[in-house]
């Protein structure tokens, strides 16, 4: 793998954990009502859960890379257009997120473990995560090169960037709660955002065949 396809994937991996969903939802959630550490435990164990899925996933991965170049370029526009549907989704979406003080039930007493745990399932059954390393992953897997080490690189990376992500979310939740409350502000980050995904998504159409 080169250092410009590393690039363009820890853009997009960084994009779609940043990325409003289930496991963003609940990071919120727990720095709101348990703290920033006790809500930085529940993502760790969300890593734990992208191993798993990108685990499932390489298991069918072998074929893919042999496939024709006909199945790589229908999988290749299937992982754009759902980065474009996500931009779509992010820039028509009225709802502001830092204003969501309780999206998920989050008991006053969890043990780590239990915080752990539940990071683990919801990551494990985040439609996000499933659809990335179904549509997205496969694509910046060379047939030519080891596969248990370009696993263990990219998932690694996407791991890194649902850390940085939620670290991020948990911050911004406690100290710019107050700014993002406003109707006008929050159309504009999810503008942002909005038009990021798409932009990205007309980048992954530039990806070259390497399965054939």
């Amino acid at each position: 793998m080169t250092l410009t396809t590393w690039l363009l994937y820890s853009t997009v991996a960084l994009a779609t954990a940043l990325s409003p969903g289930p496991a963003v939802l609940l990071a919120i959630s727990n720095s709101l009502t348990l703290g920033a550490r006790r809500a930085l435990i529940c993502s760790s164990g969300n890593v734990l859960g992208v191993f798993v899925v990108s685990g499932t996933a390489m298991a069918g991965l072998g074929l893919l890379l042999k496939s024709s170049a006909t199945l790589f370029l229908l999988l290749k526009v299937c992982g754009a257009l759902y980065l474009i549907y996500l931009g779509l989704r992010q820039w028509k979406s009225r709802a502001n997120l830092f204003a969501q003080t309780t999206p998920v039930a989050a008991p006053a007493m969890q043990s780590p473990r239990q915080l752990f745990l539940r990071g683990t399932l919801v990551s494990i059954t985040n439609p996000k995560s499933i659809l990335f390393f179904t549509a997205l992953f496969p694509q910046f897997m060379r047939p030519d090169q080891a596969v248990a080490e370009q696993f263990l690189v990219l998932t690694a990376t996407f791991a890194a960037c649902t850390v940085l992500s939620h670290l991020s979310y948990v911050l911004l939740a406690r100290s710019l709660k107050g700014w993002f409350t406003t109707d006008g502000r929050a159309r504009l980050f999810n503008r942002v955002c909005g038009g990021a995904f798409m932009l990205l998504g007309v980048g992954v159409f530039r990806l070259k065949n390497h399965a054939s």
